[in-house]
């Protein structure tokens, strides 16, 4: 029972992979400046998850000592979200998505630390070999290069994405995964709403279409269920085995985009895909 339990969570898990993993292409088919795109997609996305929580009767109630967690936990992801957007205008999405994925190197440093959890040496040996993987894919580090700043900005936007999930993990673990998702998004609606007299002239109906599929898709149904993992596998864990959201990613890229990746994204790839199987088996072990 137990064996089936953790498939069905492995499954969902993987889901919310490839729903997320849509935020690569629909970033760069997006002509708005980042912080609109951001603005748009919470107030987008807060609306979808509102008609979700009514829909599934899911409660919307959170204990009052809870609200300034869940505030910060908005402002990191908000942050995480614009400068991964520009990281996406400078760069490619093979490359943006890459650069983000530095962060379960980074979260499993952090969680002993934070969660006060046991530190295994066999997490850090698996986050390093994906950090090679992402050695191999990333095509140049030099300064004058615009996909170097591309990187830069994804390795900031991957500190505050990996607080944000720390965070979370350990301050709330009773609340819906829809309900936490609800309020990121309409606190950021709200801390963001300013965007659109700095940012003027937008085409904003333009890009409707898209915005939409990134509100409802990807984040109102990926990242919530994203979220919900958070209770049935180890913040590492879910680092580690998330690493298959950038090759979904740079596939969605490529079919459409036509954004071809180099025989180094096949090798960097390759190690990252790996490591993502041997932590995955590990997780329906624990």
């Amino acid at each position: 029972m137990r064996m089936n339990t953790n498939l069905k969570n492995l499954i969902q898990f993987n889901l919310a992979m490839l729903l997320m993993s849509t935020s690569g292409t629909l970033g760069r088919m997006i002509n708005l400046a980042p912080p609109v795109t951001i603005w748009l997609r919470c107030v987008l996305g807060a609306l979808a998850l509102f008609v979700f929580l009514l829909i599934f009767k899911v409660s919307r109630r959170i204990k009052r000592t809870h609200i300034k967690v869940i505030f910060l936990s908005s402002v990191l992801l908000g942050i995480h979200w614009i400068s991964y957007f520009y990281s996406l205008k400078y760069s490619n999405v093979a490359v943006a998505m890459l650069s983000l994925f530095t962060y379960p190197v980074i979260t499993t440093l952090l969680e002993p630390f934070i969660l006060k959890t046991k530190f295994l040496f066999s997490n850090l040996i698996l986050a390093l070999i994906v950090l090679i993987g992402i050695f191999f894919l990333v095509p140049e580090f030099n300064l004058e290069n615009k996909f170097t700043i591309g990187i830069l900005i994804g390795l900031f936007s991957a500190v505050f994405y990996s607080l944000r999930n720390l965070l979370l993990k350990k301050n709330i673990h009773q609340y819906s995964g829809m309900t936490l998702m609800f309020y990121q998004l309409l606190i950021n609606s709200f801390l963001l709403l300013p965007v659109i007299f700095i940012f003027k002239d937008q085409p904003i109906i333009s890009q409707l279409p898209p915005l939409v599929v990134l509100a409802v898709v990807t984040t109102a149904a990926g990242h919530t269920m994203f979220v919900m993992s958070f209770k049935k596998f180890s913040i590492t864990a879910v680092s580690i085995m998330s690493s298959l959201q950038p090759l979904l990613g740079i596939l969605i890229a490529f079919i459409f985009l036509q954004e071809i990746p180099s025989h180094r994204t096949f090798w960097g790839g390759g190690l990252i895909l790996i490591t993502v199987i041997v932590e995955s088996i590990r997780a329906t072990r624990r």
